[in-house]
């Protein structure tokens, strides 16, 4: 037991030391893109670094998202050793009268050899003495002493028959005790290495899809389209310029007007001059020029500053229009008219507008190969392409209530293509999970009870909104591995309700029916982060996944079946859902349809039948086999689709602290509103709490300075129509408190937040059961 601790510390520092040196590599990568960013944006390679840095920045964000996963491995990994040593002082505690019969055999074994010894030594004295001829009175005592040793040597005898039966039923027990210690802690181990093996599968299969995608990208990428791309960016024009004209050379006008000529570099667009008659030019070069060979009055009258044609300066080349332009003046003075040569070219029989539109076509469509698609994206198998993912470093899952703040950022992976092998599980039924006891009911909040809080009214509520599509909430985080629907509900944020065991008709009558019960369990998981008052700034995000149920007597049904009946189902309400991740390997689904609020699907059926004659094999006693079916997304509607509403207010000073915790229950976030059961509420509060006064009562765990409430179910039938405060004195001895993080757990049954449903498609199986729960995931909140 001792090396199990020893071995789950050294993988946790294992996985640890991997994780950093995953996070170092990921940085570096992303300095790595930064360079590529500030490399040249000039010449014909200039497109490329863009891809580079794309491609980059997608390598990088692939092992920052296994980072992430690892951490989380990590506080499994501490969560299980927790467990562990728990576990360990619980097995001690319950071993130690094992450890009194081992003792009590120990100390009778050496009683018993004394008392054998003494006997013996008796016996032999006594025989030695009648051989030797002693008196009658000697030979008396001796006999006496060789009866009292023959007494005590069989009750010894007795006694450590006795203690031996104990000592070999006590070990016995132990040692399976021990033994089944160690098994669970060699599964638990196996366990985490597959979830580890996974992260990294995961994150391979993105890096070599990223690796595909920038190989694509540069292939696509071809010379042409690099040159085409840089004529158009730094092209002056498609247009040659005109011929020049020899100018005759006005002698009077020259002499009289002959001013230095000097060429302006820029002129500043949009400011005009009234034109004069001191220039180098004559009227007669200006019509030849204008014209460009043309009868006078060919063009007509032509606006300079309207016309959509190349400018020339007075050396034919083309003036850019978008730029200041290029022009003589006769004058360094600013304010001196200018003259300006306009050239325009007929119409040409090759039509050089479609030339032109054709070349951009070209251009862009071998462009447009390049397609740099943003960093991992969860993929929807049924519809076979990507949704863009957004990246936040609000990111709900990454958030910790009760432990440091991290600011790396996180993104979403894509679901593994290889999904992990399922196993046997317990059945579908109607067995739910024990929730603890549930506390009396709340006493009403007597008026100045406790002090220091406002309670004035808070903008707390929403106003009710329209039903328009809702704005899509923040990826999923992680594809979960498949498990088993049977679990327990504790007030760990990560866990789901599942769904318990239940006997169905027997596998003996099954193959009689005329339809074979299929039971169906849909799981939903809320995570929600409240942020004082303001609906805005709550982030919500839900994922659920469906469960088939199978009882074991239909495997010698599908066995015994060439072609056993096909299972299809129809899936509604889908247009709720934002991501959609069937089992690839069991499930298929028709990607044409048309109606977006539904969804058809159908069973591989020779995949089923293998996959539960698997389960069968390795569990033949269980009655019922789960398989994972599918996994979902909701659209999320920030806070309109939290059940539970929740603002929290601190008031800190150096001696006290005072808390209160708003809740609100919202039955428009379900479909159809249930209670919410199993409702309680961790607060840590810091500053060494001396004591404690609540309302309703609470529990205080000072070794983790927490505060615990344990409320009774809530729904629209509680008082105040499931609206209520959790109200809180702590008096400290080294304040003041920091405000902290709370956390929040519940459940619920035969109620969904997606209003998702299912409905069977074709003859051969009936629905026999149909389970739906909720409940929390992460569901935190802060003032």
């Amino acid at each position: 037991m001792k090396h199990g601790q020893i071995s789950s510390k050294e993988l946790s520092e294992f996985i640890r030391e991997r994780a950093t040196i995953e996070e170092a590599y990921s940085r570096s990568m992303t300095k790595l893109a930064k360079t590529a960013s500030n490399c040249s944006q000039l010449g014909t390679f200039a497109p490329m670094w863009d891809v580079f840095k794309q491609s980059t920045e997608k390598l990088a964000a692939c092992h920052m998202e296994l980072v992430r996963k690892l951490q989380e491995l990590i506080k499994e990994v501490q969560k299980y050793v927790e467990e562990q040593a728990k576990n360990h002082k619980k097995t001690k505690e319950e071993v130690a009268s094992t450890l009194e019969a081992v003792q009590n055999i120990q100390s009778v074994s050496q009683a018993l050899q004394k008392s054998k010894e003494n006997y013996i030594s008796k016996t032999l004295e006594q025989e030695r003495m009648r051989k030797e001829g002693a008196t009658q009175k000697d030979l008396d005592k001796a006999g006496l002493k060789v009866k009292k040793a023959t007494e005590t040597y069989k009750s010894y005898v007795e006694k450590y028959a006795t203690a031996k039966t104990e000592f070999e039923q006590r070990m016995t027990e132990t040692s399976q005790k021990f033994q089944g210690i160690e098994e669970e802690h060699v599964l638990r181990m196996q366990e985490i290495i597959h979830s580890y093996c996974q992260s990294v599968e995961e994150t391979h299969i993105q890096i070599g899809e990223g690796q595909e995608e920038f190989v694509k990208n540069m292939e696509n990428t071809s010379v042409e389209s690099l040159i085409q791309k840089l004529a158009e960016s730094k092209g002056t024009g498609k247009e040659r310029p005109g011929p020049i004209e020899f100018e005759e050379c006005n002698v009077s006008i020259a002499t009289e007007g002959a001013k230095p000529r000097k060429r302006k570099t820029f002129a500043i667009p949009g400011r005009r001059r009234d034109k004069d008659t001191d220039s180098t030019e004559s009227a007669e070069v200006e019509a030849v020029n204008a014209s460009n060979g043309a009868p006078p009055g060919f063009y007509g009258a032509i606006d300079l500053h309207n016309a959509n044609v190349p400018q020339l300066d007075e050396e034919g080349f083309c003036i850019r229009p978008e730029n200041s332009f290029y022009s003589s003046s006769d004058s360094e003075d600013e304010d001196e008219p200018r003259k300006f040569h306009v050239q325009i070219k007929p119409v040409q029989t090759n039509n050089g507008t479609h030339q032109h539109k054709a070349t951009i076509d070209e251009l862009k469509a071998s462009i447009g190969n390049i397609s740099l698609s943003p960093t991992p994206a969860v993929r929807d198998v049924s519809h076979q392409h990507a949704h863009h993912v957004r990246l936040s470093n609000n990111d709900l899952l990454s958030l910790d209530p009760f432990g440091p703040t991290s600011t790396g950022s996180s993104s979403s992976l894509p679901h593994s293509s290889v999904p992990p092998p399922n196993r046997p599980t317990t059945p579908l039924g109607t067995a739910t999970i024990i929730p603890p006891p549930r506390p009396l009911s709340r006493p009403k909040l007597p008026a100045g009870k406790l002090t220091g809080i406002n309670e004035a009214g808070r903008p707390f509520s929403p106003s009710k909104m329209s039903n328009s599509s809702p704005p899509p909430a923040a990826p999923l985080a992680r594809a979960e591995s498949s498990s088993s629907l049977s679990s327990n509900t504790s007030l760990s944020t990560s866990n789901t309700p599942t769904v318990g065991t239940s006997r169905g008709p027997s596998p003996v009558t099954l193959a009689s029916l005329d339809a074979l019960p299929i039971a169906v369990a849909f799981t939903e998981s809320v995570n929600a982060y409240f942020k004082g008052a303001d609906p805005s700034k709550c982030i919500v995000k839900i994922t659920g996944d469906m469960t088939l149920s199978f009882p074991s007597g239909i495997i010698k049904i599908f066995t015994s079946s060439p072609s056993p009946a096909v299972l299809s189902f129809k899936l509604s309400n889908t247009s709720r859902l934002e991501q959609i991740m069937p089992n690839q390997q069991l499930l298929h689904s028709d990607s044409s349809q048309s109606d977006t609020n539904t969804k058809d699907f159908w069973l591989n059926m020779p995949a089923l039948t293998a996959y539960l004659r698997k389960s069968s094999e390795q569990n033949p006693a269980a009655s019922y086999y789960n398989v994972d079916i599918l996994k979902y997304q909701v659209c999320s509607n920030g806070i309109q689709s939290t059940p539970l509403n929740l603002v929290v207010y601190w008031k800190c000073t150096s001696s006290t602290t005072d808390l209160r915790v708003d809740y609100r229950y919202n039955p428009e976030a379900m479909q159809p509103p249930a209670a919410l059961t199993n409702v309680q509420v961790l607060v840590p509060v810091s500053g060494d709490v001396t004591n404690m006064q609540s309302i309703p009562n609470a529990i205080w765990n000072a070794e983790q300075s927490k505060s615990l409430w344990k409320l009774s179910d809530i729904s629209d039938k509680s008082e105040n129509e499931g609206s209520g405060s959790l109200r809180a004195k702590f008096e400290l001895s080294d304040g003041p408190s920091i405000p902290a993080t709370l956390a929040v757990q519940f459940f619920s049954e035969g109620s969904l937040l997606s209003g998702v449903d299912v409905e069977l498609v074709g003859s051969g199986y009936r629905l026999s059961l149909n389970k739906k729960r909720f409940a929390t995931g992460r569901y935190m909140a802060d003032c």
